[in-house]
């Protein structure tokens, strides 16, 4: 594959995350690469595979469309914020059509976005996700907005706060 585990296993690290990507990149199989390294023991190997996803194009991440039903399921499941951080990344950015929306997969994340206790990113992602799967549905995008207007805003970040504001004047893409 060009690409060892031990590669992989380093400290977190900007150059760490580019140099995987970029060799992954080198070989062309990114599916390949995330099946070797999603289910891995070790969290530090997973987290950094799929974080170094997160450099890769949109044309590249496309290869992943095949395993997104498992990456949805490895999502709702995990437990670490730093790989549901990376998942959730990496699922916002593959296509979704209105055939493929998950009921389970939706509550998750309009659990999550509204947990104060979730990390800001992760709530960030699920705002996306939820607006992404609700978008194709008035009904369900009508719960999201009372969703959304139902937030203690007081108690999020700017980052989750404008995110909030983009979908409600559905100013988001």
């Amino acid at each position: 594959m060009g690409i060892s585990r031990n590669d992989i296993k380093g400290n977190y690290s900007e150059e760490l995350i580019t140099n995987i990507c970029l060799s992954v990149a080198k070989t062309g199989d990114f599916l390949g690469f995330v099946r070797e390294y999603m289910h891995d023991n070790d969290a530090i190997v997973v987290r950094n595979a799929l974080s170094a996803l997160s450099k890769a194009t949109d044309k590249q991440l496309s290869q992943l469309n095949p395993i997104k039903d498992e990456l949805i399921d490895m999502a709702i499941r995990c437990n670490n914020s730093s790989i549901r951080r990376a998942l959730f990344g990496i699922i916002q950015r593959l296509q979704m059509n209105k055939d493929e929306v998950r009921t389970d997969f939706l509550d998750h994340c309009l659990a999550r976005m509204t947990d104060i206790n979730e990390v800001p990113s992760v709530q960030d992602l699920c705002m996306k996700l939820a607006y992404k799967m609700c978008k194709f549905y008035p009904e369900l995008m009508d719960e999201l907005t009372r969703t959304l207007e139902a937030m203690q805003i007081a108690y999020y970040t700017p980052a989750v706060k404008n995110v909030r504001n983009k979908i409600l004047s559905r100013k988001l893409r």
